[in-house]
């Protein structure tokens, strides 16, 4: 156990000095590995959920077999622990997240600077929610042209609160659980549902496994953020009780079965309203309303986002103690 706190710990200060590699990441070959089986595969006259699995099993499964044998032969030592910081570190994205959304911050702060003052340029104010649209475009895939700056707002806390679950304690449960073939098979397997998750014509039924298989994986991380978000909803201001009730009522209700248990307790301990109407690829998508009502929640501002990345960083805290108390 002394091991798997050193290791998470190791990981984390990784991803916190030099986050997340620009280029020659390992998941951009993956993804240019999994690309490439697609067009092969993925042809829509004979496209299916088996031909989907094939695709997913041929491109998943060597790499997890590789890693199960560098596993195997690295032992128990140095070179064990040195290998599983490294994937570890690799599979986290901590610090990447924190900085798509300190991005989204600033442009917001401007914005709400311009607002209050006397003398309102209005050019000023349109550079600031221009920048502030495209930074969380970066992050979510809902159109943003026209987000007014509540919309990007709870674009931006959404996309934090759900990341949260998906780039790090879900990597680290995995890794807890099964060392580095689980971290590595999870890693893959999540960024796969990204990839070909989608339901559109050219991965409706290809990529139904892909995002079956993650939504298995995700199901018990996901619930474990969820407690995390709602035990520390007083970090950020925020009820417990609230949060929880918000989990228990409205996170069955989101399309995505690990998402809306996080994002529902997520908004419950910031007090705010999440969810509603949002575009997705031209679309009009009603969902259902997340957190508490809007009239009797915090507005939406700024420091909504901050708040939610405190939160997220607070679980991960709380993640590292439970840890080291299990030491």
């Amino acid at each position: 156990m002394s091991f798997l706190f050193l290791a998470v710990c190791s990981a984390l200060l990784m991803d916190y000095f030099f986050a997340e590699i620009r280029q020659h990441h390992p998941l951009v070959f993956f993804g240019d590995r999994a690309n490439t089986i697609e067009k092969k595969l993925n042809i829509p006259a004979s496209a299916n959920v088996f031909t989907g699995f094939k695709a997913w099993a041929l491109v998943v499964m060597p790499i997890v077999g590789l890693f199960l044998v560098l596993d195997s032969l690295s032992g128990d030592g140095i070179v064990h622990f040195m290998l599983s910081v490294i994937v570890l570190y690799f599979a986290l994205g901590r610090q990447s997240l924190m900085q798509h959304a300190e991005a989204i911050i600033k442009p917001l702060q401007q914005f709400e600077t311009l607002q209050r003052s006397s003398k309102k340029e209005r050019p000023e104010l349109n550079a600031a929610i221009d920048d502030a649209r495209h930074q969380v475009s970066m992050i979510v895939s809902r159109d943003c042209t026209n987000l007014n700056e509540e919309e990007i707002i709870a674009a931006g806390t959404e996309s934090v609160l759900e990341n949260g679950a998906d780039a790090i304690f879900a990597a680290i449960f995995w890794f807890c659980i099964a060392g580095i073939p689980g971290v590595v098979l999870y890693r893959l397997s999540n960024t796969l549902d990204a990839m070909w998750g989608y339901k559109n014509d050219r991965v409706m039924h290809f990529g139904k496994f892909a995002a079956r298989f993650d939504d298995v994986m995700n199901f018990i991380p996901a619930r474990l953020t969820a407690l995390s978000y709602c035990l520390l909803a007083p970090v950020v201001q925020g009820s417990i009780s609230t949060a929880y009730r918000c989990w228990q009522l409205q996170g069955a209700q989101w399309k995505s079965p690990n998402a809306g248990p996080v994002m529902a307790a997520g908004a419950g301990a910031l007090q705010v309203s999440l969810g509603g109407v949002a575009s997705y690829h031209g679309s009009m998508h009603f969902r259902p309303i997340l957190g508490v009502e809007a009239d009797r929640g915090r507005p939406l501002s700024a420091a909504t986002l901050i708040l939610a990345c405190k939160l997220v960083n607070a679980s991960a805290v709380l993640w590292l103690l439970i840890l080291f108390l299990l030491v």
